[in-house]
C-alpha cells in the first residue's frame, strides 16, 4: 500500500488533466495490449489457408493458434514476476521486440512446423506484454484516473479481437497469408518506440536487485498450465482419456506447485497473498466471467446457423456485434469506474451479465435474430463494466514489487477461464442438445441446448455476484489486494 501510494504521489495532482506525456504512455501501453490481442484472433481467420499452404490437415494447422496461447497461458505469471525483480520497462521493450521480431518470423517461415515455434515466441512476447500493460497503469497514471486506463486498455483488446477476423480476410485474400504476421511489424516498430520514449524508467531498489527468480516453481506452474490447457483444447470436443489424463496432471502439478512454493525462499507466487479475501473473489469472479463470455462465442454460432438458418455473412456480422458494442463501452466503463468506484461498479457490471444470460436464453426463443441481438446488447456492457472495475480493484493498491504477478494472475484466470468456457460450455451445449454431434442436430435441439446452456452461464454469474458481495464485508475494513507479508 505504502508503495502504490509512493508512486501515485510521483505524479502530481494536477495530472487530473493528463500531461501529454501520459497520454503518448498510454498510447503506447494501449498498442501493446491491441497488438497482443490481435495476434490471437487474426491467425484463426487463416488456419484454412494455411491448412491449404503446407498440405496440412486442421489437426496439425491448430498449433498455429495453440501454441501461442498456450505460451501466452503457461508463462503470463512468470514474465510479471520477472518484470517485478529485473524491471517492468525493460522487460516490456524487450517483450515487444521479440512478439515483433516473432512476427517477422512468421512471415517468412518455410514449413509449418518453423511457422508453430515462431508463433510460440510470438506468444512469449504476447504474455510479456499482457502482464505488464495493466501493470503500468500505476505508475503513469494517478490513481483517480486508473478506471479509465483500465476501461481503455480494456477497449483496445476488445478492438484487437474484433478487428482480426476482418483485417485478417482481407489480408489473406489481397496479399496471402503471410501479411497476417507481418502487418504486426510496423505496428510493433511504433509501439517499441513510444514505450522506450515515455514509459517511466525503471527504479531498482536495493531489496529488488538482490530478489531471486524462481525457477522451480516457474517451471512447475508452466507444465500444470500446459496441462490443464491442452486437456481442455485437444480432442476438437471430444474428452477422451488422454484430456483425462492430462487434467489428472494438472491437478497433481498444482499440488506440487504448492509444496514448492511453501518451500522457497523468494517463491513465484507469495502463497500468503490468496489469504487475502478480495484477491481471492477478483480472481474467482474473472474466471467465472470469462467462462460465460466464451459461452457465446462457442454456442452463438451453431444457434444463429442452425436454429436460426441464418447465411454464414449474416452469422458473421451477428457475432460482431459484441466485439463492436464491447469496444464502444470499454471507455465509458471506466469513467464510471472512476466516478462511483470500483466495488459498486463491479455489482453492477455482474448484475448486468446475470440479466444479459437470462436474455439470450428466453429472448432469442421468442424474438429470433433481433432477440439474441437484444440479449447481447445488455450482456456485452457489463462485461466491460466488470472488467474495467475489476481490474482497477485488483490493481489499484498492489505494491510496486507485486504488480506485474497480480497482473499476470489476472489475465491468467480470464485465460483459464475462456480455456474451460470453451470445453465445459461447449459440452453443456452438446449434452442439452441431446447430439454427439452439434453440426447435424435438429434446429429445435440446438435452440433448447441454448437456453439450457445461458441458465447454466446466469447460474455462473450468481454465483460470481454472491463471490463478490461475499468479499467486500472484510474489505471495507482492509482492502489492500496486492499487500502481504
Amino acid at each position: 500500500m505504502i508503495a502504490s501510494q509512493h508512486q501515485v504521489a510521483a505524479a502530481p495532482a494536477a495530472t487530473a488533466q493528463l500531461r501529454p506525456s501520459v497520454r503518448w504512455a498510454l498510447a503506447s501501453l494501449s498498442l501493446s495490449m491491441l497488438l497482443s490481442s490481435l495476434g490471437t484472433s487474426i491467425a484463426n481467420v487463416g488456419l484454412p489457408t494455411l491448412a491449404q499452404a503446407f498440405h496440412a490437415s486442421f489437426q496439425q494447422v491448430q498449433w498455429v493458434v495453440l501454441a501461442y496461447l498456450l505460451a501466452i497461458t503457461t508463462l503470463i505469471v512468470s514474465v510479471g514476476r520477472l518484470g517485478d525483480l529485473t524491471g517492468r520497462r525493460r522487460l516490456l521493450l524487450a517483450g515487444i521486440f521479440v512478439f515483433t521480431a516473432a512476427s517477422m518470423l512468421c512471415g517468412v517461415a518455410p514449413t509449418l512446423w518453423l511457422l508453430i515455434a515462431a508463433r510460440a515466441l510470438q506468444g512469449l512476447g504476447a504474455a510479456i506484454m499482457m502482464a505488464l500493460t495493466m501493470a503500468f497503469v500505476g505508475e503513469t497514471v494517478p490513481k483517480a484516473k486508473a478506471g479509465s486506463a483500465m476501461g481503455l486498455l480494456g477497449t483496445m483488446s476488445a478492438v484487437g479481437t474484433a478487428l482480426g477476423p476482418l483485417l485478417g480476410g482481407v489480408l489473406i485474400a489481397g496479399l496471402g497469408w503471410r501479411a497476417l504476421f507481418l502487418v504486426n511489424l510496423p505496428l510493433g516498430i511504433l509501439t517499441f518506440v513510444l514505450a522506450y520514449r515515455y514509459l517511466p524508467i525503471d527504479h531498482q531498489g536495493p531489496q529488488t536487485g538482490r530478489a531471486r527468480f524462481d525457477l522451480s516453481g516457474t517451471l512447475v506452474l508452466a507444465l500444470t498450465l500446459a496441462a490443464y490447457a491442452l486437456a481442455m483444447t485437444m480432442g476438437r470436443g471430444s474428452f477422451g482419456a488422454l484430456n483425462q489424463a492430462l487434467l489428472l496432471a494438472a491437478a497433481f502439478g498444482v499440488g506440487l506447485f504448492v509444496r514448492v512454493e511453501s518451500r522457497a525462499a523468494a517463491p513465484l507466487i507469495r502463497l500468503a497473498m490468496f489469504r487475502e479475501p478480495g484477491l481471492c473473489a477478483s480472481l474467482a469472479t474473472n474466471l467465472l466471467v470469462a467462462t460465460v463470455m466464451m459461452a457465446t462465442l462457442v454456442v452463438g454460432p451453431f444457434y444463429l446457423a442452425r436454429a436460426l438458418g441464418l447465411s454464414a455473412a449474416l452469422v458473421g456480422l451477428v457475432l460482431s456485434i459484441g466485439p463492436v458494442i464491447s469496444a464502444l463501452s470499454g471507455l465509458p466503463s471506466g469513467r464510471m469506474v472512476d466516478r462511483w468506484g470500483a466495488p459498486r461498479v463491479t455489482l453492477v457490471g455482474l448484475i448486468a451479465m446475470a440479466a444479459g444470460s437470462i436474455a439470450l436464453s428466453v429472448l432469442p426463443a421468442m424474438f429470433g435474430m433481433a432477440g439474441y441481438m437484444a440479449a447481447i446488447a445488455v450482456l456485452t456492457p457489463g462485461y466491460q463494466l466488470f472488467q474495467a472495475a475489476n481490474n482497477t480493484a485488483v490493481m489499484s493498491d498492489v505494491p510496486a514489487d507485486q504488480r506485474g504477478v497480480i497482473s499476470g494472475l489476472l489475465t491468467l484466470s480470464r485465460n483459464l477461464g475462456l480455456l474451460t468456457g470453451a470445453s465445459a460450455m461447449g459440452a453443456v451445449f452438446a449434452f442439452a442438445s441431446m447430439t454427439t454431434d452439434i453440426t447435424t442436430a435438429q434446429p429445435e435441439a440446438v435452440a433448447t441446448g441454448m437456453q439450457i446452456t445461458f441458465i447454466v452461464a446466469a447460474a455462473l454469474i450468481v454465483l460470481a455476484l454472491a463471490i463478490a458481495v461475499g468479499s467486500r464485508a472484510p474489505a471495507t475494513h482492509d482492502a489492500r489486494p496486492g499487500e502481504v507479508s
